[in-house]
C-alpha cells in the first residue's frame, strides 16, 4: 500500500522526533507549514512549555510577497521574540518536512535574527 503525502511526512517526523529533544538549555524549534501560512515555535520539552511563538498569521504581521518571504520574516521575528525570551540556541525540528523551500527560508531568517543552531 502507497502511503499519502501526510502520512510518508507523519512517518518521517516520529524518526526525527526520536532523535531531537528539546531542553531548557537548548529549546526545540519545530516548524509547521501550511499550503498558505507558516508556523514556528521553541519548545521547552522538559517541561512541555512553548518559549516563544511566530507565524504569518499573527496579529500586526505585514509581510506580504512570495511565501519564501514571509517565512523568511517569520524566522526574524521568531529569533526577536527568542532573543527576549533569553534563548539563543535552539534545536532545529523540521518536522517531517524537506529543508528546502519555506523551511529553509525560515531557519535562515532565525539564524539572521540571532539564534544558533
Amino acid at each position: 500500500m502507497k502511503l499519502t503525502k501526510e502520512a510518508r511526512r507523519v512517518r518521517i517526523k516520529h524518526g526525527i522526533r526520536k532523535k531531537i529533544y528539546g531542553s531548557a538549555e537548548r529549546p526545540r524549534l519545530s516548524v509547521f507549514r501550511s499550503n498558505k501560512e507558516i508556523y514556528a515555535q521553541i519548545i521547552d520539552d522538559n517541561s512541555g512549555r512553548t518559549l516563544a511563538s511566530a507565524s504569518s498569521r499573527d496579529k500586526g504581521f505585514e509581510a506580504t510577497g512570495p511565501k519564501v518571504d514571509i517565512s523568511k520574516s517569520v524566522g526574524q521575528i521568531l529569533a526577536k521574540k527568542a532573543l527576549e525570551a533569553g534563548v539563543t540556541q535552539v534545536v532545529f525540528d523540521r518536522n517531517g518536512y524537506l529543508y528546502h523551500g519555506r523551511i529553509k527560508a525560515l531557519a535562515e531568517g532565525a539564524r539572521e535574527g540571532g539564534l544558533n543552531f
